[in-house]
């Protein structure tokens, strides 16, 4: 800009002095505001600007019972519709905004506020959750209902049932045989599930509440507060044989037996030390992992090289699940 300054009077003014140099003009100005112009001077009150007293006058108008909940554009028609003119709504906005009280001013529902559920489990049969899935049936919106109940801490699915309809009655059949077959005890279990019509069945409460379970719900629209069981949903769909559609609910049944079964039996589960649910859940778990450490003991003892970062160590299983765990220094809300 300097050389700009000291060529404009040789080429012939600023203009041919920015372009022979490649200096915006107006970069050129702004520098040269400062140091010849002078600071910047503020801007000049307007004759038609509100005064200070008038202003007060509209604010305390904005803020007064009868408008302290209203928008200024049903404060300024309101207004007008009794014959009095204050200031324009854009003026009411600029008063407020002048004040820090733009914000919502509508008197209109207001969510409540759900807790977010912190839920810990140390053995089985402490957590269970469950959800209801839609399986696609032989014709376009037909659908069978696969309804889930699985054990947080082993991944067990200790319940299931297939029907062709979402229903309170066959929810609280489900969780009543489910709980006979696993010998629930009163004040043993915690029940989570989603924010389902059957998951908040007044059926399904008196149930709960009669055997001593204690339910929690997730928080609306938020799947990451169920996340075993849409977790164990995602298993299920994304195996080689599930098919596109059932041709019948018997067909599905067939599929979801066979499903369970390798699901408990076979599967080794990554979040579990990759053993199956039915082997942390039936207390064969340490001893598993023990057999297993066994044998990779034998094979670092025949060849040591092979083994880069030393002798085996022993795999234990695992301590506790959590659904959302609480942040460091923290105490959990629930489980």
């Amino acid at each position: 800009m300097e050389a700009a300054l000291q060529w404009a009077p040789k080429v012939g003014g600023l203009r041919v002095a920015c372009g022979a140099l490649g200096v915006p003009r107006a970069s050129l100005y702004r520098g040269l505001r400062g140091p010849i112009h002078g600071p910047k001077l503020p801007p000049k009150p307007q004759p038609r600007a509100l005064s200070d007293g008038e202003r007060q006058a509209v604010l305390n108008v904005l803020n007064s019972e009868r408008f302290s909940d209203k928008a200024p554009g049903e404060v300024y028609s309101t207004l007008l519709d009794e014959g009095v003119y204050h200031c324009t709504e854009r003026t009411m906005y600029r008063i407020l905004d002048d004040n820090e009280q733009v914000r919502e001013r509508r008197n209109q529902l207001r969510h409540p506020e759900y807790t977010k559920p912190e839920l810990l489990a140390t053995g089985c049969n402490e957590v269970w959750s469950w959800d209801i899935t839609k399986l696609k049936g032989p014709a376009k919106w037909t659908y069978f209902y696969l309804y889930v109940i699985l054990d947080i801490f082993s991944r067990k699915v200790t319940g299931w049932m297939l029907a062709d309809r979402e229903s309170a009655t066959l929810a609280t059949a489900l969780v009543t045989q489910t709980c006979e077959k696993e010998g629930i005890s009163e004040g043993q279990l915690t029940l989570h599930a989603d924010r389902g019509s059957a998951m908040k069945s007044l059926a399904l409460a008196e149930l709960l509440a009669n055997l001593g379970i204690t339910k929690t719900h997730s928080r609306p629209h938020v799947s990451d507060d169920n996340p075993y069981s849409e977790s164990q949903f995602k298993t299920l769909k994304t195996r080689p044989e599930f098919p596109k559609q059932f041709g019948a609910i018997e067909d599905a049944r067939a599929f979801c037996r066979g499903f369970f079964r390798w699901y408990n039996h076979e599967h080794r589960h990554s979040g579990i030390a990759m053993l199956t649910p039915v082997m942390l859940h039936s207390g064969h778990g340490q001893a598993v992992l023990d057999a297993r450490m066994h044998v990779r003991l034998k094979a670092y003892a025949a060849n040591p090289r092979r083994f880069v970062r030393g002798a085996p160590t022993r795999v234990m299983v695992p301590e506790a699940a959590w659904i959302n765990p609480p942040r460091p220094g923290k105490a959990p809300a629930g489980g």
